[in-house]
């Protein structure tokens, strides 16, 4: 099986069925994976931090390093493909705790919690995650079938299996501020 390699501050779709997408040292970062199993999609988004707004010139050059310019462009990138928001399901993979054992920062749990906040803003559940800790992580993704699992260095791979009616954990509100719609596809949302 062929791997396509989704860089930091990148992202990737496909329909492939004979591929894997991969991304490699989720520290602090969130990986996003959606998958959509009636069109055959899936995406992988590699997010550095949570707000654009901590810097709108690099945001728009590279909005995949930000999980509120990132993840309404993987959503576009797989409507093209055929998915549709009612249909996908929605992971997440990362959020460590890394290079600061003090959580003066918290990256890892801010992109984690922006990541939640724009998907529960726009009426998508998160139906399974892999996130926090104090170890990288590397997320692969199956459009074939939507398996996503996960390794950490020298670790066994762990699956992150989708729950259905989504992930359980205290809801934010749908008109948190700041929070972007995502993308509607032909009203199929």
């Amino acid at each position: 099986m062929k791997e396509i390699t989704v860089g930091i501050a990148d992202c990737r779709i496909s329909n492939d069925p004979d591929c894997v997408l991969v991304t490699h040292a989720l520290g602090s970062c969130v990986a996003v994976a959606i998958h959509d199993a009636v069109a055959g999609v899936a995406g992988l988004l590699h997010l550095m931090l949570p707000e654009s707004s901590l810097d709108p010139a690099k945001a728009a050059v590279r909005p995949y390093q930000f999980a509120d310019t990132g993840i309404p462009l993987l959503f576009y990138a797989a409507y093209a493909l055929g998915a549709e928001k009612k249909r996908l399901s929605v992971r997440l993979v990362g959020g460590a705790q890394i290079l600061d054992p003090q959580g003066v920062f918290n990256v890892g749990k801010r992109n984690h919690l922006a990541c939640r906040k724009i998907l529960w803003g726009a009426g998508v559940m998160v139906q399974g995650e892999a996130v926090g800790g104090a170890t990288s992580r590397t997320a692969y993704l199956e459009p074939a079938g939507g398996r996503l699992w996960w390794t950490t260095p020298g670790g066994a791979p762990q699956e992150v299996p989708v729950r259905r009616g989504g992930a359980s954990g205290p809801g934010l509100p749908h008109n948190a501020e700041r929070t972007p719609a995502l993308p509607r596809n032909g009203g199929a949302d």
